[in-house]
C-alpha cells in the first residue's frame, strides 16, 4: 500500500523541494495540498504550489486555501529570504490560474480526508500550523484519525532564525503551535531549525543536485537561485546554527513521513511553545525533567541517513 499523505505547506522555496520530493517517490500518495499564510501571502501560497504542480505534471493533486492570517499573532512573511512571492521572484508567465483551486477550505478538506481514511493519513506540516489548530478547534476527533503527524518547526536550543529564540513557523504563530503541540496526540515527529542546520549538505551537492538535465531541475535552479545566493551570505552563516550548506528545512520532515527508517536518532521528549516571554515567545520548550505532566511525547529528529537523503532530493527532480 501507498503511502497517505496530506502535505500542509506556505509553499516557498523548500516547501516546493519538499513537495517535489513527495510527489516523485512512488510509494506516496498525496490526498491533498492543503495551503496556509507563512512565507508569502496565502494567494501567492496557492499559486506557487500550482506552479511547483504543474512543473511535475501533476495538477490532478487537490489544492485547497486555508487560514491567511495567524490566530493572534500580527502578520509575518519572509520575502527576504524567499523572494516576495516565495518562489524567489522568478517570473512564470505561464503559471496556472487560480481558478484549478478547489472550492472547499482546507481545514475542512483536512478534516474530511482524515475521516474518511481513519488510521491511514500521515499529515507533514512545513508551514506556520494555523490549519491544524483551527481543524483540531472544529473536530477535536482529528488527532486520533491520523497516523502520524511531521512537523518543520520549532527549535531546541532556543536558537532563533525569525526572533531571537524562535524557529520561522512556531514564532509566525505561536499560539497555533502552542495547541498543536497540546492537542495532537498521534504519532508526532519534529525537525527543528537547529537540527536542519546541523544536517545540511555540502554545496557541492547541491550544484550536483541542480546541474541535472531535466525541466524539474531548471525550474528548481531560477526559484532558488535568491534564496541560495542568500544562503551563502557571511551575514546568513553567522546567525545560523552550523549552517554551512545546503539546508533544505522543510524536506527532511517530508523525507521523515516518506521513508520510516530515514531518522536514526531521536528524542522521546514532551514539548510545548512558550507564549509571554519577552525573548522566548514563540520557542519550543523540551521537557526533559517531566515537570508539565505531559502524556504525550513526540520524537524530536537528531540525526537522519544523509545519503538517503541526497538520493531522495536526486530522484525528485528526474
Amino acid at each position: 500500500m501507498k503511502k497517505k499523505l496530506i502535505l500542509d505547506v506556505d509553499t516557498g522555496v523548500d516547501d516546493a523541494q519538499a513537495i517535489m520530493m513527495a510527489l516523485t517517490d512512488p510509494k506516496v500518495e498525496i490526498l491533498g495540498i492543503t495551503c496556509c499564510h507563512g512565507n508569502t501571502t496565502l494567494e501567492n501560497v496557492l499559486q506557487n504550489t500550482l506552479r511547483v504542480l504543474k512543473v511535475c505534471n501533476r495538477l490532478d493533486v487537490p489544492v485547497f486555501g486555508g487560514c491567511a492570517k495567524p490566530l493572534l499573532a500580527p502578520k509575518k512573511h519572509a520575502g527576504h529570504y524567499h523572494g516576495e512571492d516565495g518562489l524567489g521572484d522568478a517570473p512564470d508567465p505561464d503559471a496556472p490560474g487560480l481558478e484549478l483551486l478547489q472550492k472547499k477550505n482546507a481545514v475542512q478538506a483536512m478534516i474530511k480526508i482524515a475521516i474518511e481514511n481513519p488510521g491511514e493519513v500521515t499529515l507533514v506540516a512545513t508551514a506556520p500550523l494555523t490549519n491544524l489548530a483551527v481543524a483540531v478547534q472544529l473536530d477535536p476527533s482529528i488527532p486520533e484519525k491520523l497516523k502520524a503527524l511531521y512537523i518543520m518547526g520549532g527549535n531546541t536550543e532556543s536558537r532563533g532564525n525569525t526572533t531571537v529564540c524562535g524557529e520561522f513557523n512556531f514564532a509566525v504563530d505561536p499560539e497555533a503551535a502552542y495547541i498543536v503541540l497540546d492537542r495532537y496526540t498521534c504519532p508526532t515527529y519534529i525537525a527543528s531549525w537547529e537540527f536542519s542546520c546541523k544536517n545540511s549538505l555540502p554545496w557541492s551537492f547541491c550544484d550536483q543536485w541542480l546541474g541535472q538535465n531535466t525541466d524539474k531541475a531548471a525550474f528548481m535552479k531560477q526559484i532558488s537561485r535568491y534564496s541560495m545566493t542568500r544562503a551563502q551570505s557571511e551575514d546568513y552563516q553567522k546567525e545560523t546554527t552550523d549552517g554551512q550548506g545546503f539546508n533544505s528545512c522543510d524536506t527532511y520532515a517530508m523525507a521523515a513521513a516518506i521513508d520510516d527508517t530515514f531518522i536514526t536518532e531521536s528524542d522521546e521528549v514532551a514539548v510545548t511553545v512558550e507564549l509571554e516571554g519577552a525573548h522566548t515567545r514563540g520557542m519550543m520548550v523540551l521537557d526533559y525533567m517531566e515537570l508539565l505532566g505531559k502524556k504525550h511525547k513526540a520524537f524530536v529528529m537528531k540525526k537522519v541517513d544523509l545519503e538517503k537523503f541526497k538520493r531522495m532530493l536526486m530522484n525528485s527532480l528526474k
